[in-house]
């Protein structure tokens, strides 16, 4: 029987998951999305093009393959418009072999407005939203009153959209919010809305599904199947570094919820670390670096969010929050991403881990956000040259090997393969 294999972020996100689906995807049958929405920003490279890909699974550009958008997973429907044009634009007709869950929910345009407006009442304690609306529809997800892809083919669909947007706009004016000013892409609300609205009719021309029928069925029949996560996992809505968090399920457990499957038909768990760590928005971030170092790894490693276009925090590779994201997802595989950035350094350090109040621990404390942490460094010698031609991961220089190996010895986990440039190309495996 085929189980549900799973490609997930390890650190804050922006690990690179993205380019390890589209690696993988030749070795499945079916690519699905479970969490998060087009706060997402999933980078592909391949024959010198460059494309990011916001709701729509990573395993588009092959065209043999289908792609799923699960029950889990939040979509904004004139985003989704604009990432199915621009595929058009590279020739990739997604309506051939995408299908989407009618129980995922959409995001208004109000959505986005609250987004903005409850950020800015927060004030200096702003948790760094992608203002995409993530949020405010997942409220309403979880309050029963949001709205999902296959309402869209009812009759009172628009009755049911006025009735919410009046809620929201009731809020807004609850916290003061100048709706009248608020724009989305130099737009006014109304103006949007009517962008919106027009939208639908593109959503209407996919496959509109029962995905927790349609996953299982693939698996009944012997079908491959890979769960592509968003985000990461610290950014977990239970587990992450709470409320410096996304409002979904981003771990393993996430999968079960996001697409319909039991716990018994996930399969392998592949998770995804940087060599080093970053960090978009607001929350802890016990190794980031402020100095010289921290700059170089920003520029080196174009550090810069694919949804926001925010410069990433940066700091050394943190191994206590690397195993706590281990243990929760049941990593069984370890990637490893963009070692490269580092290649001219001298020294190169790893947080084993935590010093807090003078004693030293390898766990995340509950008052991750409020304690003062520094992190203990273990330190190992550059490997000083560039990765451009290597092709086996057997003939990457010796001190890379020692980090990786570092990485497997405290994780616990196998290293699977390494990725040494942003092109699809470069991933060598063990």
């Amino acid at each position: 029987m085929s189980k549900v294999d799973v490609l997930l972020g390890l650190q804050w996100g922006d690990e690179g998951k993205g380019k390890i689906v589209d690696v993988l995807t030749p070795n499945y049958d079916v690519i699905a999305r479970f969490q998060g929405g087009p706060n997402a920003g999933h980078t592909l490279e391949f024959n010198g093009i460059k494309h990011v890909l916001h709701i729509i699974p990573s395993g588009i550009f092959h065209e043999d393959k289908l792609n799923v958008i699960g029950n889990g997973v939040l979509i904004e429907p004139n985003i989704f418009e604009k990432e199915v044009q621009a595929l058009l634009e590279k020739n990739v007709d997604a309506t051939k072999n995408l299908y989407i869950s009618k129980k995922a929910h959409l995001i208004l345009p109000s959505h986005r407005m609250l987004d903005a407006a409850n950020e800015k009442a927060k004030g200096n304690n702003k948790i760094g939203s992608t203002l995409k609306g993530i949020g405010p529809a997942y409220t309403d997800k979880i309050a029963r009153s949001g709205l999902r892809v296959g309402d869209i083919m009812e009759f009172d669909f628009k009755e049911k959209y006025e009735l919410l947007k009046v809620q929201h706009l009731q809020t807004a004016h609850t916290l003061n919010f100048d709706v009248a000013a608020f724009r989305i892409d130099n737009m006014t609300l109304d103006e949007y809305e009517k962008r919106w609205l027009a939208s639908l009719e593109t959503l209407k021309k996919f496959h509109l599904i029962n995905s927790e029928y349609f996953i299982n069925h693939c698996l009944d029949k012997g079908q491959k199947v890979l769960a592509e996560g968003a985000q990461g996992s610290m950014l977990d809505i239970d587990f992450g570094s709470y409320p410096f968090v996304t409002s979904s399920s981003t771990i393993t457990a996430g999968v079960c919820s996001g697409l319909g499957v039991a716990p018994s038909r996930i399969g392998r768990v592949m998770g995804i670390s940087k060599a080093y760590c970053t960090r978009v928005g607001a929350g802890p971030f016990p190794t980031e670096l402020f100095d010289e170092t921290g700059r170089v790894l920003c520029e080196q490693g174009h550090e810069y969010g694919a949804t926001t276009g925010r410069p990433r925090r940066c700091g050394w590779i943190d191994i206590p929050a690397l195993r706590y994201a281990c243990m929760l997802n049941g990593v069984t595989h370890l990637f490893v991403t963009k070692p490269d950035v580092m290649n001219n350094f001298d020294e190169i350090k790893m947080c084993t881990s935590y010093e807090i109040n003078g004693k030293e621990t390898d766990e995340i404390p509950f008052e991750f956000n409020e304690v003062e942490i520094t992190p203990v460094l273990r330190s190992y010698e550059g490997w000083k040259q560039e990765l451009t031609g290597i092709t086996a991961y057997k003939d990457l220089p010796q001190n890379l090997l020692n980090y990786l190996d570092a990485m497997e010895k405290v994780t616990g986990v196998p290293v699977l393969a390494v990725s040494i440039s942003p092109d699809r190309k470069d991933v060598l495996f063990k």
